[in-house]
C-alpha cells in the first residue's frame, strides 16, 4: 500500500474513533465507563421514590448516627442509602429540643437541637411556589423549597455532595417558642393573627420577618454534617465581585482558567472538576451566588466540593444566567461520568425525576412546573455548551475519566 493510501486510512480510522468515543459517551452502552454509569443511573432510578413515614425497624441506632456513618471524603451519602427515607421522616417530624437564632450569615435562619441531640438548620418560607424574584440573579431572600428541590437534584445527578434537607412544618407556638434561646425570642412579633420572626444575620430586620400562617410555619430543615468532618472555607475561584460596575477577571478573560489550573488546590487533585460538576449543578437550579464553598479540613485538596447553601436558587424560572457556567465552557472540560448523567437525563426524563423524588417530601408541592421545565432547558443548554467544547478541543481533551474512591475512615 502506497504512504499516501496509508495516510488516508490512519486519519479514517482515527476519525472512527473520535466520532466512536462521542457516541458512546453520548448515551451509548458500549464503553466500560458507560456501562458503569448506566448501572449507577439505575440504582438512582429505582431508589428515587421515597415512602413517607418510613421508619428504622432493622437497627438499634439512631437515624442520626446513621446519617453520619455516610459521610466520606467524596460523598455526604453513599450510591444505596435504604434508609434515607426512615433519615427524611425522622428529620420532618423528631422532637425539637432547643432552637436559637442561626449561625452567621446574611439570611434569616434558625439553629434547632432535635431529640437526641443532631443539629439542623431551618429556613423559613419566604415566597410563595410561583412568586418570580426579579433583578440580580442572587436577588431576594433565600428559598426554603430551594434547598429541598437541590438536595434532590444532587441525588440525580449522581454527585451525592449535599447535606441531607427536607421540608417541614412547624407549630411556633408549641414546637420552637417554649424551648428557644432568649435571643431568638426576642425576635418574635405578629402580624395580624400571624406569627413571625427575624432572627440575627447581617440582612435580617425588624421590618423583614418571616411569618407563619397563624402558628404554623414552613421551611426546610438542613441536617448538620458531623462534627467529626470539619469545613474549611475557600473562596470561588469564579465568584463575583458584587460591586456595580467591578468585574471579576473571569468575567472579561476568557483564559483565565489557565491561571486557575496553577494554583493550588486546581492545579492537581479533584478539585477543579469538582468546580466545574458545581458549576453544572448551579446553572441548573439557577444559583448566581456561590461566592465561596466548602471542603473538609486537611484534606490536601482530594476532599469533595460540598453543595452546601442553596438557597438562592429557582428564583426566576425564565432566567438562564449561562455566567453561573463559566468554570465549564472556559475550562472546556467535564467528567466522563458528568457528562454520561447528563446525557441519560435528556429528553425530559431530568423533570420526570425531579417529580418523582420530591412528590415524597412533606411540603410537596416543591417546585412550580415552570422550574421544572426549566431544569430541561437549561440541560439541553449546558450538553450544546459540552459539545462545542468536543468539538473545538476533541473528546479526549474536554471528558475527563476522573473516577476517586477514597475509602472511609
Amino acid at each position: 500500500m502506497k504512504l499516501k493510501q496509508r495516510m488516508v486510512v490512519l486519519c479514517a480510522v482515527l476519525l472512527l474513533l473520535g466520532l466512536a468515543k462521542i457516541f458512546l459517551l453520548d448515551g451509548g452502552e458500549g464503553s466500560a465507563a458507560s456501562r458503569r454509569d448506566l448501572r449507577a443511573f439505575r440504582k438512582m432510578e429505582a431508589g428515587l421514590t421515597l415512602s413517607r413515614g418510613a421508619r428504622l425497624t432493622h437497627t438499634l441506632q439512631s437515624p442520626w448516627e446513621i446519617a453520619s456513618q455516610w459521610v466520606g471524603p467524596r460523598e455526604v451519602y453513599p450510591e444505596e442509602t435504604p434508609e434515607l427515607a426512615a433519615v427524611l421522616s425522622s428529620l420532618s417530624t423528631a422532637r425539637i429540643e432547643r432552637a436559637d437564632v442561626g449561625y452567621k450569615g446574611t439570611q434569616l435562619k434558625a439553629l434547632l437541637v432535635l431529640d437526641g441531640g443532631q443539629k439542623v438548620v431551618f429556613k423559613p418560607k419566604r415566597y410563595s411556589r410561583d412568586y418570580v424574584v426579579e433583578g440580580e440573579p442572587y436577588a431576594g431572600y433565600d428559598r426554603h423549597n430551594a434547598e429541598v428541590a437541590a438536595f434532590h437534584l444532587d441525588r440525580i445527578l449522581g454527585f451525592r455532595r449535599a447535606p441531607l434537607v427536607v421540608g417541614r412544618y412547624v407549630n411556633v407556638r408549641t414546637e420552637i417558642k417554649p424551648v428557644a434561646t432568649d435571643q431568638l425570642l426576642s425576635t418574635f412579633l405578629m402580624q395580624g393573627n400571624n406569627t413571625c420572626f427575624y432572627g440575627k444575620c447581617y440582612y435580617c430586620r425588624e421590618s423583614e420577618p418571616a411569618c407563619a400562617e397563624g402558628e404554623i410555619m414552613e421551611g426546610s430543615l438542613t441536617l448538620w454534617l458531623p462534627d467529626v468532618w470539619p469545613l474549611q472555607k475557600h473562596r470561588h475561584p469564579w465568584g463575583r465581585t458584587y460591586r456595580e460596575g467591578k468585574l471579576a477577571r473571569w468575567e472579561y478573560d476568557e483564559s483565565y482558567c489557565e491561571a486557575v489550573k496553577k494554583m493550588p488546590p486546581y492545579d492537581a487533585g479533584p478539585r477543579l472538576l469538582d468546580v466545574i460538576d458545581t458549576a453544572i449543578f448551579d446553572y441548573l437550579i439557577g444559583n448566581a451566588d456561590r461566592h465561596h464553598y466548602e471542603s473538609f479540613q486537611d484534606d490536601g485538596g482530594a476532599s469533595m466540593l460540598i453543595l452546601l447553601d442553596n438557597a438562592k436558587s429557582f428564583g426566576n424560572a425564565a432566567l438562564d444566567e449561562r455566567s453561573i457556567l463559566a468554570p465549564l465552557y472556559q475550562c472546556c472540560m467535564v467528567r466522563v461520568s458528568t457528562w454520561n448523567r447528563l446525557n441519560l437525563l435528556k429528553g425530559g426524563a431530568l423533570s420526570s425525576a425531579m417529580r418523582q423524588a420530591l412528590a415524597f417530601d412533606p411540603i410537596h408541592p416543591v417546585l412550580a412546573e415552570p422550574q421544572l421545565a426549566a431544569l430541561d432547558r437549561r440541560l439541553s443548554g449546558i450538553i450544546a455548551t459540552v459539545k462545542q467544547c468536543m468539538e473545538a478541543q476533541g473528546p479526549d481533551n474536554a471528558l475527563i475519566e476522573d473516577r476517586i474512591n477514597l475509602p472511609h475512615p
